[in-house]
């Protein structure tokens, strides 16, 4: 595997992208009181915090709820847990949550834990949507929709849990 690292997103796309998406997802909502954000460990949560306080911040009338959902990706069967119950989102727009979106099995699993929950709409967001879909899992909102061939690599840095400025590299 090549060393060499392609910067995709830096610092200051990250946050527009990230803003473009918080405004997507509120002019699809807008008769909506209430938003289920559902943010993927590890990454994908920092990413629905954001999200959460951009909404906030432009619709403060609006009630943003966040769920963090860990799933065991290497697993065959959906293995998944949540900090909060997955009722608080009946009969709400629930919205989950992604740094990279690559085959679609980690958002497929995640749908999969509401499966038995009544919903109004169910909806992806990711930051880098890399078209390359095994399940039938696409991106509603998106950062950016990228071509690569499947040996290559995407990784997403996010401050808050990496430690280190935002960046999105293909390697």
């Amino acid at each position: 595997m090549s060393t060499k690292k392609t910067l995709i997103l830096n610092k200051e796309q990250i946050k527009q992208k990230s803003r473009r998406i918080a405004y997507q997802i509120l002019e699809d909502n807008f008769e909506e009181k209430a938003i289920v954000l559902v943010g993927i460990a590890d990454r994908g949560y920092v990413f629905a915090q954001r999200l959460q306080n951009i909404l906030l911040e432009i619709a403060p009338e609006k009630e943003i709820q966040l769920i963090k959902v860990t799933i065991e990706k290497n697993k065959r069967n959906l293995e998944a847990d949540t900090d909060t119950p997955v009722d608080i989102a009946k009969n709400s727009v629930v919205i989950i949550v992604d740094d990279v979106l690559n085959s679609g099995r980690t958002l497929a699993y995640a749908l999969g834990v509401f499966i038995n929950v009544p919903l109004k709409k169910m909806r992806t967001a990711v930051l880098i949507d890399r078209s390359h879909h095994i399940f039938p899992i696409f991106s509603d909102y998106y950062g950016t929709k990228l071509s690569t061939i499947l040996k290559e690599h995407v990784e997403v840095v996010l401050e808050e849990f990496d430690k280190e400025e935002d960046a999105a590299w293909l390697s």
